[in-house]
């Protein structure tokens, strides 16, 4: 799996890794937010990765072991009103990622940014 054997050379960020898959596919695939962040989130409970204080996450002795199965990522397309908060807040996160790594990439859509928390915010008080 491409997201452990990036991170058995270092600890990343989901953007990152996004970045790094990006890069070895030579700009053939990039995964999206909707993909990597849901997996980040299972490879920690199956513990075999850990977020890091610093928001990286590194292998564990368990995701060294995972190294050494053949498996593919997982992806899912939101069916339902719950998967499709599941997947925005999987951008969220890597929204949150790219502010940590380079706040222009934010900055350039601070105004779109808070026109789509104001409808969500419309929707979420909507009785």
């Amino acid at each position: 799996m491409w997201v452990l054997s990036i991170l058995q050379q270092t600890p990343k960020n989901g953007a990152e890794i996004m970045d790094q898959i990006e890069m070895v596919s030579q700009g053939w695939w990039r995964p999206s937010p909707g993909s990597v962040y849901p997996l980040l989130e299972e490879l920690q409970v199956e513990k075999s990765i850990k977020k890091r204080d610093d928001g990286r996450y590194e292998l564990t002795e368990n995701g060294r072991q995972d190294l050494e199965w053949p498996w593919g990522m997982q992806t899912k397309q939101p069916r339902t009103v719950e998967d499709i908060v599941v997947e925005m807040n999987n951008y969220v996160s890597y929204l949150e990622d790219l502010r940590n790594a380079d706040k222009s990439k934010i900055a350039a859509n601070k105004e779109k940014l808070k026109s789509v928390c104001d409808r969500l915010a419309a929707l979420a008080d909507a009785q």
